[in-house]
């Protein structure tokens, strides 16, 4: 009998791009021999017990929402098989995770943190900066400070914490404006594929504005170097259970070294448009994780 898989992604939206690769990881897994099919996360009338696997994959709108998305988690873990883990996607929906990286050891980008009402001064670089929140994808409410550009940056912390949102402040990694910021993408416990994109953040852009999440996307051969990160980053994520599937974001540090600048486990895009040679590969790790 052919396994289920439930793909779990959100309500269409204007203000939220397409998932180019939902469509074709439906029909790569019915290829496989899986009956596979797309739900929105939020559906009060999803079965979610009737799968074998619920694999999360573009369920784009839970920042706003996290309470509520955490708490759908915990219930489907308890019905079928979640990927990633419950657990896992709870310590990932916040950026304090940096923080656990560190302390473990795995290279990432200086990270400081901001709660609403805190004073930020001794968190606030001399030298360019960026400030978003801890609970953020593709650069919400994000944005790069000019050295001593305190009254904006205070403007912006006073924004986020009005929302109630903890801030993350970072140095800007200024190399990333020629190397670009590399993804890695692991699936099963290897390594897919990985992508080259260029700066999201330029100087002078408010923090509300639209902007391209993935810029200029082109196609990678990680380095040893920036697998070596990679894993070890993979290897400090706490639980019991492996996540199914990883992207791991790096960008250069001031020495020249690739570190951390975001662990992405819960609906990161695999960049499978880019890399159609990895969807047959995808699908069977997917069809043996539901089996």
């Amino acid at each position: 009998m052919a396994v289920a898989v439930a793909l779990a992604t959100y309500r269409p939206r204007p203000d939220i791009v397409t998932d180019r690769d939902l469509p074709r990881l439906v029909r790569a897994l019915g290829e496989a021999g899986a009956t596979a099919r797309a739900e929105y996360w939020d559906d009060p009338d999803a079965d979610w017990g009737a799968y074998d696997l619920v694999l999360i994959r573009s369920t784009w709108d839970y920042i706003e929402r996290v309470a509520e998305f955490t708490a759908w988690a915990d219930r489907v873990a308890g019905l079928t098989v979640l990927a990633n883990p419950a657990d896992v996607v709870r310590w990932n929906t916040d950026k304090r995770y940096l923080g656990d990286l560190a302390a473990a050891g795995v290279p990432t980008v200086p990270t400081a943190y901001v709660a609403p009402g805190e004073d930020p001064e001794g968190a606030l670089p001399d030298r360019e900066f960026v400030i978003k929140p801890t609970v953020g994808a593709g650069s919400r409410l994000a944005a790069r400070h000019r050295p001593g550009e305190h009254g904006t940056a205070r403007a912006h912390l006073a924004r986020l914490g009005t929302a109630g949102l903890t801030a993350v402040v970072q140095p800007y990694m200024p190399r990333i404006d020629t190397t670009g910021e590399r993804a890695l993408i692991f699936f099963g416990g290897s390594h897919l594929h990985a992508i080259r994109k260029g700066p999201v953040l330029t100087p002078g852009i408010a923090y509300d504005a639209a902007r391209t999440a993935h810029p200029d996307v082109r196609v990678w051969q990680a380095t040893d170097a920036e697998l070596a990160v990679a894993e070890r980053a993979l290897a400090a994520v706490p639980g019991a259970a492996e996540p199914l599937y990883a992207r791991v974001d790096l960008v250069d540090g001031d020495d020249g070294a690739p570190c951390v600048m975001e662990l992405e486990l819960i609906e990161p895009n695999l960049f499978l448009a880019e890399h159609p040679g990895s969807l047959t590969t995808v699908a069977e790790l997917i069809v043996k994780a539901a089996g």
